[in-house]
């Protein structure tokens, strides 16, 4: 069964059928109406029916199938004799897993005691979250989730080391970004879960891309479901996002991208993405050295600090995160080859930063390295103008990025057929930077591998230092934190604070009224109220009056200097 998304009206939340508390949880979140994927998906979702819906990033497609779990869990609470777990939801990545736990815990913010969740995709023991997924001795039956999210390998492990059984109790079945268990090969471990599986059970499939391989998941998983075709582009509207395009060298790049951020022309949160973990550090100290400060976060990192460096961004404790985009988490054939090769870097597998991670009012997106297929740069973009907010991507192309931006423009025409254009060319001349090239040329040769490598010895070391669970260790061994406090790292990058400072000259002069533009003071509420100034409350006719009386050369008025007060 196949439907097209045509409604003459919206079907609204209230019309669906849905529990009070459900309904008070999405008034609090300020949802006035469902996207197109919740007032489709839901009502299929509640009538028991199989669903496959394909809807692009930042559609809402996990209130799509997370309000109807709840609804269900909720009904079945009125009759249910003991606590299992009802719904398995799979996500390909710990942070889009994390995500999903914490819209699950918006929406049931008013039936926290009747439905309750876990997210097992946490870097801890199978051990350590046993009791959170069996009855024990000293854990009762009430203390078993309804709901349990992680990714595929994740709970595997647990079905594998029984400390998850849902042979007899599972009801429904989802699987978010379909597409992505692909890239992430976790094909194989989705096919070993569904062994463990009752047979009978409702299941509901998400997916952006790759459309034919999801088809292999549907044979798997689906029986006669629903197919929704949305009929939406896989990119907002030239009216939500504009996006710029300029073809410039590749060592243009590193002058263009400090221009951008040092003379303002770059407003509100940006993502800036690069296609390897070491370019983004070396991206990263080398705007340090004008003095912008932005954060990396890649597949490298720990999931802790991940998941961290999200929520400050989300907070606006930095506006600019550079993000690596690895080829090993886009293709999966590359990702095959990458294993065949023992690397001695480790990369976390159920890592994505392209997709998945909902980054907050994202005003703009920035492709350093342009992404090497349609499906990323789709993913990559979607990270802005989600809902009903603005944002713009500018994609910087090098010389032998031109084939691809060729390919992926094409591709965008046949899947936005409306678009006039897909791109705007950034129409800027470059001879006006001559003035910061040598500048910027000389910081980027400052950024050597060397250095790359100490800057991240000495984030390792911080990371160390202020791991919770090499606090006791340190506790019992004060000398080895010593050593590694003071183990300063040779060949870092020594600051150059005469770099944050732009002559005027250099600047062009059609920018100039851009670069000294003041920045808004932040507002304090506990500051004490004070009058305005009586200068300040005079009109311009008042104080010109004013200045003419107190001039005695104007005014022939002169009655003698003040005497000083003893």
């Amino acid at each position: 069964m196949s439907v097209d998304a045509e409604d003459e009206k919206t079907l609204q939340f209230h019309e669906m059928g849905l529990d009070d508390r459900i309904l008070e949880a999405i008034a609090r979140l300020g949802w006035k109406e469902p996207t197109l994927i919740q007032e489709k998906a839901v009502p299929y979702m509640l009538e028991g029916k199989d669903l496959l819906a394909r809807a692009r990033t930042g559609s809402g497609k996990t209130g799509a199938f997370v309000i109807p779990a709840i609804q269900k869990i909720l009904e079945s609470k009125r009759t249910a004799t003991e606590q299992s777990v009802q719904v398995l939801i799979m996500a390909p990545s710990k942070e889009l897993c994390k995500q999903i736990k914490e819209n699950i815990g918006e929406l049931t913010v008013s039936c926290r005691r009747e439905v309750r969740y876990v997210d097992v995709s946490g870097q801890v023991s199978l051990e350590a979250q046993r009791p959170l997924l069996i009855v024990t001795m000293t854990h009762y039956s009430t203390d078993k989730p309804d709901i349990v999210v992680g990714t595929p390998t994740r709970v595997l492990a647990h079905i594998t080391a029984e400390n998850l059984n849902v042979q007899d109790s599972l009801k429904l079945l989802i699987i978010d970004e379909a597409d992505l268990m692909f890239a992430f090969d976790h094909l194989s471990d989705i096919e070993a879960v569904l062994k463990h599986l009752p047979q009978i059970y409702q299941s509901f499939v998400t997916s952006a891309t790759m459309w034919d391989d999801v088809k292999k998941l549907k044979k798997l998983i689906l029986n006669k479901p629903v197919i929704l075709r949305l009929e939406e582009p896989p990119l907002p509207t030239t009216a939500q996002l504009t996006q710029y395009v300029i073809k410039i060298e590749t060592i243009e790049k590193v002058v263009m991208i400090n221009v951008l951020f040092h003379l303002n022309m770059i407003r509100g949160k940006t993502i800036i993405f690069v296609n390897n973990v070491d370019k983004g550090y070396k991206l990263r100290m080398y705007l340090e050295q004008f003095g912008i400060s932005s954060c990396v976060l890649n597949s490298e990192l720990p999931v802790a600090s991940r998941c961290h460096i999200v929520e400050q961004f989300n907070s606006s404790k930095y506006d600019i995160i550079i993000a690596s985009d690895e080829q090993s988490l886009e293709d999966p054939k590359i990702n095959k080859k990458s294993k065949e090769k023992k690397g001695k870097r480790k990369k976390d597998k159920e890592s994505g930063v392209a997709r998945g991670i909902d980054f907050q009012f994202v005003s703009n997106i920035i492709n350093f390295d342009f992404p090497r297929n349609v499906d990323s740069y789709i993913h990559r973009v979607g990270r802005t103008a989600r809902g009903n907010n603005q944002g713009t991507a500018l994609s910087l192309v090098a010389a032998h990025e031109i084939e691809t931006f060729t390919n992926v423009e094409a591709k965008l025409k046949t899947l936005m057929p409306d678009s006039d254009s897909v791109f705007k060319d950034f129409k800027f001349d470059m001879s006006q930077l001559d003035g910061f090239r040598y500048r910027a040329l000389d910081a980027w040769k400052r950024c050597t591998s060397i250095a790359i490598r100490e800057t991240r010895k000495k984030e390792l070391q911080q990371e160390m230092l202020n791991s919770s669970k090499l606090k006791s260790y340190f506790e019992d061994n004060p000398k080895d934190m010593e050593v590694l406090r003071h183990d300063t790292p040779k060949g870092g990058l020594v600051p150059m604070t005469h770099l944050k400072h732009v002559p005027e000259y250099n600047v062009p002069d059609n920018l100039k009224r851009v670069q000294k533009r003041v920045k808004k003071k932040k507002f304090n509420k506990n500051a004490p109220k004070v009058k305005l100034d009586r200068k300040k409350q005079l009109t311009k006719t008042q104080a010109k009056y004013l200045k003419r009386k107190a001039d005695p050369l104007q005014s022939m008025d002169f009655s003698g200097f003040k005497k000083p007060k003893v």
